[in-house]
């Protein structure tokens, strides 16, 4: 096996502490040296010749965080690293995927070129916002799946009469694979939008009356639609509403959103650093999952059976 090292950025720093522990190794040392304009600058403490680099950072906003990453990026391209694999946990952009409307950028694909021309051989990410974006990509991508921790999570809940439900019809496939898995129904939410972060309605497809719904989602930024769901959910007759999304973007008022909505709970990815506190949150580690990734990737073997749905 090619020696390999791991190293993280300042934003997730808290997550590859925790990957770190599970590989049984210490995190890389590397500096980032601020400047008072704001610029920053990247360099490694220690050798990285012929080694795999594993470099851990989400780029969440704001763009600091994607520039940090491209910099440790180049300076392991110059500091003669066997490979590089970013590890990005959280996909920043990921929801500009598409030209949905005229002379727009397609913010997903141009991130994805400026990770490329940086030079990352591989990318490890988890729940895109759209599966397609593995495609912008020219390096293999190893897409990992939350499903396989928040299953385990799902098996300590004491539901009688449980039901899968999306907060958007975009999130329909995910929704369903999580029907199948569990050989629950699914109900789904219609919404339409006026403009981004605001819903003008919503209705759902399907029965709810007397059920303990579980709403499925990917990305919980302002709260607005899952928490304009539960509420609908309850109206319409269940016995209870929780949530499970993988990344806490969780931008104001998302927080206050969610404590004032129907949710029982909502359970969360430490993908994303989630600060605000709320007694409907919970968060639960994907240390682990990434951490077989890195093995298995090193070790040139399979990580199919990470995906569990």
């Amino acid at each position: 096996m090619v020696p390999y090292k791991v190293f993280s950025g300042t934003s997730s720093r808290y997550l590859a502490e925790k990957i770190s522990k599970e590989l049984n190794c210490s995190l890389g040392q590397m500096n980032v040296e601020r400047f008072a304009d704001g610029e920053f600058s990247v360099s490694y403490e220690e050798s990285i010749r012929g080694y795999h680099v594993f470099l851990i950072q989400s780029t969440i906003p704001n763009a600091d965080n994607l520039i940090e990453l491209l910099l440790m990026i180049d300076a392991a391209k110059r500091a003669s690293a066997k490979s590089i694999i970013a590890v990005i946990p959280y996909f920043g952009w990921a929801r500009q995927d598409r030209k949905d409307k005229p002379r727009v950028a397609i913010g997903a694909k141009l991130v994805a070129d400026l990770l490329s021309s940086a030079g990352i051989n591989r990318l490890i990410t988890m729940d895109l916002h759209a599966d397609q974006i593995q495609g912008f990509f020219d390096v293999p991508v190893d897409h990992l799946y939350g499903s396989s921790v928040f299953i385990e999570e799902m098996k300590t809940w004491d539901l009688e009469n449980a039901v899968i439900a999306t907060p958007d019809v975009g999130g329909t496939k995910r929704a369903n694979a999580y029907a199948k898995h569990l050989n629950m129904p699914m109900v789904i939410c219609y919404k339409l939008r006026q403009k981004a972060n605001e819903i003008s309605s919503m209705e759902i497809i399907g029965d709810v009356s007397g059920m303990d719904v579980i709403l499925v989602d990917d990305i919980v930024d302002t709260a607005g639609t899952i928490s304009k769901a539960a509420n609908l959910m309850i109206s319409k007759g269940a016995r209870s509403v929780r949530a499970i999304a993988s990344h806490p973007v969780m931008s104001d008022p998302a927080s206050m959103r969610i404590d004032q909505s129907s949710l029982s709970e909502i359970i969360f990815t430490d993908s994303i650093p989630y600060s605000k506190k709320s007694e409907k949150v919970k968060i639960i580690s994907v240390a682990k999952l990434f951490a077989t990734a890195i093995l298995r990737v090193c070790n040139n073997e399979s990580i199919s059976s990470l995906y569990l749905i």
